[in-house]
């Protein structure tokens, strides 16, 4: 048995390196170097080459780097039958929840208008809001809405969710499936997207949906870029409708230079940094799940193929 490192990045060596670090009596590889393909049990991803993990006739587990693996049913050729996981940790969650809230808060206070107000030497103060004039609506309540709930409600702040089915969660009212989404958006006047990218939720974030919105609201995208129909938000903020948006996720990144994203005044941008993963947490995850797979217990955090999440 051996573990295959599969990044396309300039990271792959650090993570081969840690791994090696926490399990020095296993055998772990980069893709890139020769290794012997009939040992590899289990391949630990992100953005994997197509056609990739079909060069493993014994590959017993496909692992996640991150907590999204929308990159792994994108490649048609990734085997049918071979489970996959996900990364679930707390300081993934933590890094999100912070960077949302600073996104939050600086367009409470303007700062984005001020540092351009501040490059071209204009001195205008502009009304700001409070945490009390607004409702969050978080769509998406996983581990990383569930962490954001909590944040927010402990810096007072009035919090709704969306989710595909039911769910209870302290101080928050859920609202579930298409027949409620309208009445969450309704009071959602900062709205967060952190919906994992499905089939169902490509192409969620878009002209339908912010009619939905209450008039001045801003949009959050830190989950997916294919979450978001980019003419559409620039529609919507174009003519006022909407406050503004920050996106942090893009359908290419980086974000072409042509793209109408960049000088837009009231979209701010960010190079896909709001939570990313962190060796030190997430080694011990990837590495209990190889000891499950040598002693055949069942694997933490697996992936459902029918909800692809």
């Amino acid at each position: 048995m051996a573990i295959v490192v599969i990044r396309q990045d300039n990271k792959l060596d650090a993570w081969k390196k840690a791994l090696i670090a926490k399990a020095s009596n296993t055998a772990i590889y980069s893709y890139l170097e020769d290794h012997p393909k009939e040992e590899i049990t289990m391949a630990c991803i992100w953005k994997q080459p197509s056609e990739t993990l079909n060069l493993y006739p014994n590959l017993k587990c496909i692992a996640s780097f991150g907590a999204g693996v929308d990159f792994i049913f994108k490649d048609h050729s990734v085997p049918k039958h071979i489970p996959i996981t996900r990364v679930v940790d707390p300081v993934l969650a933590s890094d999100m929840s912070e960077f949302v809230l600073a996104l939050i808060l600086g367009f409470f206070k303007n700062l984005t208008t001020y540092k351009t107000d501040q490059l071209q030497k204009i001195w205008s103060p502009q009304e700001y809001k409070r945490i009390s004039d607004v409702t969050v609506g978080i769509m998406g309540m996983g581990a990383l809405g569930e962490k954001l709930a909590e944040d927010l409600i402990k810096n007072r702040f009035r919090v709704v969710g969306w989710a595909k089915s039911k769910k209870i969660i302290p101080g928050v009212e859920v609202y579930a499936g298409n027949s409620q989404k309208n009445t969450f958006l309704s009071l959602s006047n900062i709205l967060v997207c952190l919906l994992p990218l499905t089939k169902e939720t490509t192409g969620i974030l878009n002209s339908k949906l912010f009619r939905e919105l209450p008039k001045q609201s801003y949009v959050i995208n830190v989950a997916r870029g294919g979450h978001l129909v980019d003419e559409d938000l620039l529609e919507y903020v174009n003519n006022g409708h909407l406050a503004g948006a920050g996106l942090d996720v893009f359908h290419e990144e980086p974000l072409p230079v042509e793209h109408p994203f960049w000088n837009h005044p009231k979209i701010q941008i960010t190079p896909h940094v709001a939570s990313v993963s962190d060796i030190d947490s997430v080694i011990p995850q990837l590495l209990e799940n190889y000891r499950r797979l040598e002693e055949g217990l069942p694997l933490m955090n697996e992936v459902s193929r029918e909800k692809e999440y």
